[in-house]
């Protein structure tokens, strides 16, 4: 009874993603090169990012703790390559992007905190109260091919937010065309390479928590590359026509 409730909640949450999915498509979420003042008080977006990413971390590693005999070799790899994203989202990514003083709405970061609780939330508890994982499942057949697709969107994340931090020289604050790889194709390779991260998370863990985080992942970032492709268009006239928003030759 208590499992069928936890399920009907994610189902529930996962709908309220599929509208803030359609939401986002009308509505540009004012951070980062969108960020506008309209938006009410704002603070310095590398404390925002702080800010806004570390709840839902604490509190997976939270439920995680009270229920620590409960895991094993499989369901602590999980959990570690879920820290591991949100260890660099939330501490070293802040750090190192060259924004002079630039700013982020409160009101965006008290809502990304509600999605982070609730996201750490039915992952933490999932892991903590649910989760039958066997050991010989790191060799199982849903977690190598998962596990292939997380390292290749880390990489791609990562590698993509490097070439866009490293496209201002330290001082600068302007906006420029990126070039090279993935460019080619897309406006957005570093938020094509988180969605296939946590797909491949999703694939791994395979059960509806992970799969309600990837519908979030899904509702936030498509949403966010077709803002930023269209932005760029509207600010460099001499913009790539061929490029898609995230997925090549598709969106």
């Amino acid at each position: 009874m208590i499992y069928e409730t936890f399920q009907n909640l994610i189902y529930l949450w996962m709908t309220i993603g599929a509208l803030v999915f359609l939401l986002l498509l009308k509505v540009t979420a004012p951070y980062g090169r969108h960020t506008s003042s309209k938006w009410g008080p704002q603070i310095s977006n590398k404390l925002g990012w702080v800010l806004m990413e570390a709840p839902g971390m604490i509190l997976l590693i939270y439920f995680v703790w009270i229920k620590a005999d409960r895991q094993n070799a499989m369901s602590l790899t999980l959990i570690s390559l879920y820290l591991f994203h949100y260890v660099n989202r939330t501490f070293v990514f802040p750090m190192r992007i060259r924004t002079k003083a630039k700013k982020m709405p409160v009101l965006i970061i008290f809502l990304a905190i509600i999605f982070n609780l609730v996201n750490g939330s039915l992952l933490g508890y999932y892991f903590g109260y649910f989760a039958r994982y066997e050991v010989n499942e790191l060799i199982g057949p849903r977690f190598i091919p998962g596990a292939v697709l997380f390292v290749c969107g880390v990489y791609l994340n990562w590698e993509y937010d490097n070439r866009l931090i490293h496209l201002r020289k330290p001082g600068e604050s302007g906006y420029k065309i990126p070039e090279g790889g993935l460019f080619e194709f897309v406006s957005c390779p570093n938020l094509l390479g988180e969605i296939i991260e946590w797909t491949g998370f999703a694939i791994m863990c395979w059960n509806l928590a992970a799969v309600s985080f990837l519908v979030w992942t899904v509702a936030n970032l498509i949403p966010r590359a077709l803002s930023h492709h269209k932005w760029y268009k509207q600010h460099f006239g001499d913009y790539p026509d061929r490029r898609k928003a995230v997925i090549p030759f598709v969106l």
